[in-house]
């Protein structure tokens, strides 16, 4: 198959179709490379510097500490403010960072108390940054295609996975450190003339209301609407256990490779791009579905558990790569599932503060997470700390399966042929036993449930017709499967 043709398939259907996505996904490309280098090159310096896989972890607690302190706030000014000059200011603090870091690896600095303080400075930058881009990808592709965005966005992001530390371990040996922060610094002059070439005129907007509440009263909004939305309450659930436990591969793989397996930064590099193979393989497979799947999402989940079990048997640098790379696949596949479920599931006048708290639950765990990786990892090794996070995320895939069922956005089931009722004028769900369930169970009609209902506070705040019509219709996609 041709590229131009591969291109044309139904799995680039987003950069097809959209011209501002293509510019965003063009200058994300060069960023997510930088990225991965500055991931790979500072988990280094921190290890090379202190032997200490805590330390390792504590630089994690520091990146992510701010996340957990004020990082439901980011997603309410991703609600009130322009996301593409939000992402602009974020982006730019962030390429700040990555100068700062340059500096201090190329003067030889080696006190960690300084690498430490310039990651908590970008993690303040991340609670603005994360948001704001996550709603961007909304405006950008519309509702029809964000699942296949964001399926795109992840693959762009696994693929710099396997690229960037592996040319991270290079760079190190041959040139320094110091070299990575410089090109990751440089790789962002590329995302603000992407971001600054999209035509707002072409962007998918809402409505956005002329008086807006206290901003502690909107981050309330959100939380309600998750709270009381079985989908979200179940999906976030779900994933604040697994990223606690099971998601801490920049203060596992150092470890792993030089602890575990006896090697060097290319030793490194090599063990974090298989797993990038496979995260970039299963970011393809989420790309070409069509819609999200409740199902795939648990079998994801199972999978990922499975996979860092697995990992943890092996002796040998191939080994530990091929199930590296089988555990990247489902680590993909379940993170792109959760992210989808949680934007469909949301109107779009709290896709903000909603996909804020998705953030938030992914990013905000990482201190605690770190601290625990890095203590397991002292205690019985990477080994004790894989064992540790495959079990969660098998725990986690059996509570999945156990709380269903739990009802299913639009864009992750099928259309229905028959036509949907109109909603009351209290915007609750009205199931009806022509609807049924799509595995063939129970014709018995389910009456109007609290959990689906939106945070009625905020509803009441809508005083805009389309507004009020926009959440009617976000209620009636929550249907189940």
């Amino acid at each position: 198959m041709h590229f131009s043709s591969l291109l044309r398939s139904p799995t680039f259907r987003s950069l097809q179709r959209h011209r501002n996505y293509r510019l965003y996904f063009a200058g994300q490309s060069f960023s997510q490379l930088g990225s991965w280098l500055q991931n790979a090159a500072q988990s280094w310096l921190i290890l090379d510097l202190t032997h200490s896989a805590a330390a390792v972890g504590f630089f994690g607690f520091c990146l992510y500490a701010p996340y957990a302190v004020v990082g439901l706030f980011g997603g309410a000014f991703a609600d009130r403010f322009d996301r593409r000059r939000l992402l602009m200011v974020s982006q730019s603090g962030m390429a700040a960072c990555a100068i700062a870091l340059a500096v201090v690896a190329y003067v030889h600095d080696g006190r960690v108390w300084v690498i430490d303080a310039i990651g908590f400075i970008r993690g303040i930058v991340l609670v603005f940054n994360n948001p704001a881009r996550q709603a961007l990808i909304v405006e950008l592709v519309g509702r029809k295609e964000l699942s296949n965005a964001i399926a795109l966005n992840s693959s762009l992001s696994n693929a710099a996975r396997i690229v960037g530390p592996a040319l991270a371990g290079i760079l190190i040996a041959s040139f320094g450190i110091a070299t990575c922060f410089a090109l990751n610094a440089v790789s962002f002059v590329a995302v603000l003339i992407a971001i600054g070439a999209i035509r707002a005129e072409e962007l998918h907007r809402e409505p956005r209301r002329l008086v807006r509440p206290p901003l502690l009263t909107e981050v309330r909004y959100g939380l309600d609407y998750a709270r009381k939305t079985k989908t979200l309450a179940v999906v976030l659930t779900m994933l604040a256990v697994i990223s606690t436990l099971a998601i801490n591969f920049d203060v596992l793989l150092p470890v792993l490779a030089r602890v575990t397996l006896h090697g060097g930064p290319q030793t490194y590099g090599f063990i974090t791009s298989c797993f990038g193979l496979g995260a970039f393989s299963g970011a393809l497979i989420s790309a070409s579905r069509r819609r999200a799947s409740r199902n795939l999402l648990l079998a994801a989940a199972a999978g990922f558990g499975a996979g860092q079990l697995l990992v943890a048997t092996q002796e040998t640098a191939y080994g530990v790569a091929a199930a590296l790379f089988a555990t990247g696949i489902c680590y993909t596949i379940y993170t792109s599932s959760t992210n989808a479920l949680v934007q469909l599931a949301t109107p779009g006048f709290l896709q903000g503060r909603v996909g804020g708290l998705y953030n938030y639950v992914f990013l905000a765990t990482g201190p605690f997470g770190s601290l625990i990786a890095g203590r397991l990892a002292d205690l019985g090794g990477a080994r004790l700390t894989l064992l540790a996070g495959g079990g969660a995320a098998l725990v986690m895939a059996a509570f999945g399966l156990a709380a269903r069922p739990w009802p299913m956005p639009t864009g992750s089931v099928r259309p229905r042929r028959r036509p949907l009722k109109t909603l009351p004028q209290q915007g609750h769900v009205e199931r009806n036993a022509q609807r049924g369930r799509r595995d063939g169970g129970s014709e018995k009609p389910v009456p109007p449930q609290p959990d689906d209902a939106p945070a009625l506070d905020a509803i009441e705040q809508h005083d805009n017709g389309e507004d009020r019509r926009r959440e009617n219709e976000a209620q009636r996609d929550l249907r189940p499967e």
